[in-house]
């Protein structure tokens, strides 16, 4: 059998044969000599990549939180990558077993089957790799496998040093604060001070308890957060504990109710009331100061310190002051930064007042027609505008007084204007009016109103009436052609009044009827019966008409009142029937009441008057010293009952 001598390397390309002599000799038989010719080819050889094959091997780095079974490095023979050698795989074997990493038969190495521990720094494994295939050609080397610890945040406390205060008297157990810090795996634990325990802290959530009765004393603590699974992955809080006694005293302020009216044109920004407020607790007057109260009131003010201040404007016409009655509350709540906190509420009332801002705002386009004959018929109403509350609280006036040139009277309250005097379409045919309009009720000062001028016209319209004339003879049924039938218009006639507007005053007495007026009017042509009745104004029945004459009805009339009746005077029978109008403006005092020097009413706002009750409660608050010496003095009365009380029983 020949084989090759170990150590030695082929190269064809250096000698590509071998000859050799061989010699045999067998006992007993002659000696053999013969030639062996070997040669060498060029063929594929096996080979690793220089830094796997080198003597420290090749290097890969990975982080400690990499998943199981993780490829982390692939062994690569020459040539073609590894992958086959001849079209014959290559085999892998581990020499060193001393290790937590996996080889597979491809050449990949891989993490461990549970991961690497996450709580060790730095670790480093050496894996030794031999590769071989099935023709006896072979290479090794070796991998360093660094495993880094994991790329995470470090323990960090998010508040490194904090105050806290306790209120003295806290039970064991109960939990005085919390810390907490950023990271992976954080546990918690106090290490100072350890003796006394004053407090334990719960290593998992950060909750530090109380482990006793608290009293007045402050401590300083030392905690802890590390990572559990590297624990020199850690920070140090400082917490400032102080155990302070509780005062139940709540803030006092002074007023201790603000009541305050302001006009509706306050600006934003001003200051309505100013609270002076002090803490029997503490002398440092750490008070702060809030507002409750509905959305709708809230919203409208706002705190400065102390102060209370306008946000938003406080406007008298918006239906949303209507709603709460003009009258905004809300409640300043004072609180001191005690434990347990202590806070004091102080009402408020802010009651906004009407100003007259907005001048009221005639129609457009305020034109009327009527019939020349309309007496005592409404002409049209005049329609103005105030943007001020009460919407369109207007009185209306004519600035041409009642006369032959003016023959219109206008309602004060409802701006409808009638006619109360003849119509002459001879002399015009319209009428020019200037009507006033004035607010009222939209200040708290009734002096302060506006006013603005409107131009009305009335035009004329005259009514014609058409009848049949005849002009000719017409007899026994025929008609002789003498003179021709015509169509011509002739004026319709009505009665007369004189005259048209009586203005009367009476008193009013007791029993029965009582006459006011009588009315003197005459038919056309002479001599017609006449008819009266009352058109307008009666709604209450307080008046009666009996022909031509005018009674009143007495009744419980409180105070004095104008009554305005409108009487229709017509032809009794005609057809078509004309009537006249007449306007009587009847003033009623009743016996008891002084006449009036004038029949206009003025109507005033009746603002509500805010009504404050104060409650004082009567307490007793002695002081330490007082509470001191009377402790001192019931204790030394008790121990000399006691002395003379065990003498008494010795005896």
């Amino acid at each position: 059998q020949v084989t090759l001598r170990a150590g030695a390397e082929l190269n064809a390309r250096g000698v590509n044969q071998y000859s050799l002599t061989l010699w045999a000799a067998c006992p007993g038989e002659g000696e053999v000599e013969e030639w062996l010719f070997v040669q060498v080819t060029t063929g594929q050889v096996l080979r690793c990549d220089a830094p796997f094959a080198s003597a420290e091997g090749d290097v890969v780095s990975v982080l400690a939180d990499v998943a199981p079974w993780t490829p982390l490095y692939a062994v690569l023979p020459q040539p073609f990558g590894g992958l086959t050698v001849s079209g014959i795989c290559p085999g892998f074997r581990l020499r060193n077993r001393n290790t937590p990493l996996t080889l597979t038969r491809r050449g990949l190495v891989l993490a461990p089957a549970s991961g690497f521990d996450r709580s060790k720094d730095t670790q480093t494994f050496r894996l030794e790799i031999e590769v071989m295939d099935h023709y006896g050609h072979n290479c090794s080397g070796a991998v360093r496998v660094e495993v880094l610890p994991p790329r995470r945040p470090p323990v960090t406390f998010l508040e490194p040093q904090r105050a806290v205060v306790v209120p003295a008297g806290t039970r064991p157990l109960e939990v005085i604060t919390q810390v907490y810090a950023s990271g992976d795996n954080v546990r918690y634990t106090i290490l100072a001070p350890t003796a006394p325990a004053l407090f334990t802290i719960n290593e998992v959530t950060g909750e530090i308890r109380s482990t006793c009765q608290l009293e007045v004393a402050h401590v300083q603590l030392r905690v802890r957060a590390y990572n559990a699974l590297r624990p020199a992955d850690h920070d140090i809080a400082v917490l400032n504990v102080t155990v302070q006694g509780t005062d139940h005293r709540a803030p006092s302020c002074v007023p201790a109710i603000s009541v305050s009216q302001v006009p509706e044109t306050v600006s934003p920004g001003s200051t309505l009331v100013t609270l002076r407020c002090t803490n029997p607790a503490s002398a440092e007057g750490n008070l702060q100061y809030s507002l409750e109260g509905p959305l709708a009131s809230r919203s409208r003010f706002r705190m400065e310190g102390p102060q209370l201040q306008v946000n938003t404007t406080l406007d008298y016409d918006s239906e949303a002051a209507y709603a709460v009655g003009f009258q905004f509350t809300a409640t300043i709540v004072v609180t001191a930064g005690g434990q347990p906190p202590q806070s004091t509420c102080v009402p408020v009332l802010v009651s906004v007042t009407p100003v007259n801002e907005f001048t009221p705002a005639c129609p457009n386009g305020a034109t009327f027609t009527v019939l020349e004959t309309a007496f005592g018929s409404a002409v049209g109403r005049v329609a103005g505008t105030d943007r001020d509350y009460p919407r369109d609280s207007l009185e209306y006036s004519l600035e041409q007084g009642l006369g032959p040139t003016q023959p219109f009277a206008i309602d004060t309250r409802t701006g409808e204007i009638r006619v109360v005097g003849p119509l002459d379409p001879q002399q015009r045919k319209t009428y020019r009016l200037t009507v006033r309009l004035t607010d009222t009720h939209n200040d708290l000062d009734p002096a302060k109103r506006r006013s603005c001028l409107c131009d009305v016209a009335v035009r004329l319209q005259v009514r014609v009436e058409a009848r049949w004339e005849n002009h000719g003879g017409c007899k026994h049924g025929g008609c002789h052609t003498a003179s021709p039938i015509s169509w011509q218009p002739t004026l319709d006639q009505a009665p007369v009044c004189s005259p048209e507007v009586q203005e009367v005053q009476i008193t009013a007495g007791l029993g029965g009827r009582q006459p006011v007026t009588r009315l003197a009017c005459q038919g056309r042509p002479d001599g017609v019966t006449l008819a009266y009745a009352i058109a307008g104004g009666n709604e209450d029945g307080h008046f009666r008409l009996e022909g031509n004459t005018l009674f009143y009805l007495p009744d419980d009339l409180a105070k004095p009142k104008t009554f305005v009746l409108l009487v229709e005077v017509w032809s009794s029978p005609a057809v078509p029937r004309r009537s006249t109008m007449v306007a009587l403006v009847v003033h009623v005092t009743p016996r008891s009441t002084p006449v009036p020097p004038s029949t206009t009413t003025q109507r005033t706002t009746l603002l509500k008057e805010s009504l404050v009750v104060t409650l004082t409660e009567a307490s007793w608050h002695p002081t330490a010293w007082f509470v001191a010496v009377l402790t001192a003095s019931g204790a030394l009365l008790l121990a000399t009952l006691g002395c003379v009380a065990r003498s008494l029983l010795c005896r």
